[in-house]
């Protein structure tokens, strides 16, 4: 099912984030982690790429074992920084062999001292998802920062690319993790007056741990950190159960506030930990109508 159908039929949706191994061996293992978590019910979960495509040959697999045994909608991230095109044709072959009909386009982060562009392949993110539209078959999401993205010189022209990623058919948005409610309303509101009006989802992270907090910040982008949530890393830093416990419970928080300022969306990166999932979940259940 394309996922922008989901969005027509129901608001809000609730979905994943799941990564697959670096090694081929370690397959099996993250498969028995996938399948765990997909017995938590949401409307589909996505699959990331990895660091300049690293694995990008297991993502393809991970997503047909989602959507074909066990029948979670798949939408498998695709990142173009490494890829000609001719490459992402293969690929895009490649995820329709599986009968996956959900992408999420990307440009990926540029590997340190790497050839970007590369001959024949692309700059920005809106060329992939021009690129996937005219291949036809997929329903086509893009990735968006509320907070801008680290190599756009301020907000406004961020969103101006964005409006770009857009109009060149991305369906669906999904968010840079956020730690902030008020930077997404701004966000949203700014897109709004650019005139994007597709679905926006919010990417939310539990951070549970000390040594995620630095690193998920700079993945994201440098999203702000409200007092609130520094206050409880800072209360709890010593105290690696109740920082877990911590972190659940401000992500739980974020959920309720966002889902009562009328979200399209909530995408959860779960970090490939199911019992984190399925507490967060458990709390917010109610607000999300999942079919069995």
């Amino acid at each position: 099912m394309y996922i922008s159908e989901i969005f027509k039929s129901k608001k809000p949706v609730l979905s994943f984030e799941v990564f697959p191994p670096k090694k081929t061996e370690n397959l099996e293992k993250v498969k028995s982690t996938v399948t765990e978590i997909s017995k938590i019910k949401v409307d589909y979960m996505s699959v990331t790429y990895g660091a300049g495509g690293s694995t990008s040959k297991l993502t393809p697999e991970l997503a047909g074992y989602m959507q074909n045994e066990l029948s979670v909608t798949a939408l498998s991230h695709l990142t173009c920084v490494s890829l000609t095109r001719p490459q992402v044709k293969e690929m895009l072959e490649t995820l329709k062999s599986r009968g996956i009909e959900n992408i999420l386009a990307l440009r990926g982060d540029i590997p340190e001292g790497a050839e970007f562009p590369l001959p024949d392949g692309y700059r920005y993110a809106s060329e992939l998802t021009e690129d996937i539209k005219k291949f036809g078959g997929f329903c086509v999401g893009g990735a968006c920062y509320p907070e801008c993205h680290p190599d756009s010189s301020n907000i406004d022209e961020d969103i101006d690319n964005l409006k770009r990623k857009v109009d060149a058919g991305a369906d669906f948005l999904v968010t840079q993790m956020f730690f902030d409610n008020n930077a997404f309303y701004d966000f949203r509101d700014r897109c709004v007056k650019k005139g994007i009006n597709v679905p926006i989802t919010a990417g939310l992270m539990p951070l549970t741990s000390a040594n995620q907090v630095e690193r998920m910040c700079v993945l994201s982008g440098g999203a702000s950190m409200p007092s609130a949530f520094t206050k409880i890393l800072s209360r709890n830093i010593n105290n690696p159960e109740a920082l877990r416990q911590a972190g659940i419970a401000y992500v739980i928080n974020q959920i309720f506030e966002l889902v009562s300022n009328d979200i399209d969306g909530i995408h959860i990166y779960t970090m490939n930990n199911p019992d984190t999932a399925a507490k967060i979940v458990a709390a917010v259940n109610g607000l999300f109508d999942i079919g069995e």
